[in-house]
């Protein structure tokens, strides 16, 4: 049987090892979607994390109650709530951006990533293993949308904004976003994905292998 991985290694492989877009192909949906903005990015992703962490939480604390038949209900029921939450947090304090990601915060319900995390992990650990896990699933979901978001929107719309409206970067006037405009519509999405998925899969099988003992 394999050695138990440490907290601080569950963490870690969420956001590199087994980062749900980037790796696990995860969240499709959201991270096509909604891209187009670091803005829209980072809020997807600050919202996705709270659902994973408390789904978790509350599984790991219930693990002990959950009977296997009714798993599945447990699980929509707890991430239903939470997401609702979520939903009408963002609806109160940043209404504008609720609007952009329209329907794909109350889809967080359906997220295999996060139904996943309570199956595999939040099931059959305790608090703090399940914690780990979350904020490490959480962070690498929002690391990879926020890349996308940063590379769409550098080239589609010539600049860099946070949410708030606060300016992180403006390309010079030469630079003509028009000429790039694909890349905040779907089809930059995929692009952008598949450029960066692939570039991921040569890094990862370009690292050395540990060779057994």
């Amino acid at each position: 049987m394999a050695e138990e991985m440490s907290h601080f290694q569950q963490f870690k492989s969420g956001i590199v090892e087994n980062n749900p877009v980037l790796v696990q192909l995860l969240g499709m949906c959201p991270t096509l979607a909604i891209t187009n903005s670091l803005e829209n990015a980072l809020v997807m992703g600050a919202a996705a994390t709270f659902v994973v962490v408390m789904s978790n939480l509350i599984t790991s604390l219930l693990r002990n109650l959950i009977q296997p038949h009714v798993r599945i209900l447990i699980f929509t029921l707890t991430i239903a709530t939470f997401v609702t939450i979520a939903d009408m947090t963002l609806k109160a304090h940043l209404y504008q951006v609720s609007k952009q990601l329209g329907a794909f915060v109350p889809l967080i319900i359906v997220n295999c990533m996060i139904i996943c995390r309570a199956e595999v992990v939040a099931l059959k650990s305790g608090v703090g293993r399940s914690l780990a896990d979350a904020f490490g699933i959480g962070i690498g979901f929002t690391l990879a949308l926020s890349i996308l978001g940063v590379i769409r929107e550098i080239l589609g719309s010539g600049s860099l904004t946070l949410p708030g409206g606060m300016k992180l970067l403006e390309l010079p006037p030469g630079f003509d976003p028009h000429a790039w405009i694909i890349m905040i519509l779907p089809p930059g999405a995929f692009l952008t994905l598949g450029v960066v998925v692939g570039v991921v899969n040569y890094l990862r099988q370009r690292k050395p292998k540990e060779v057994p003992a």
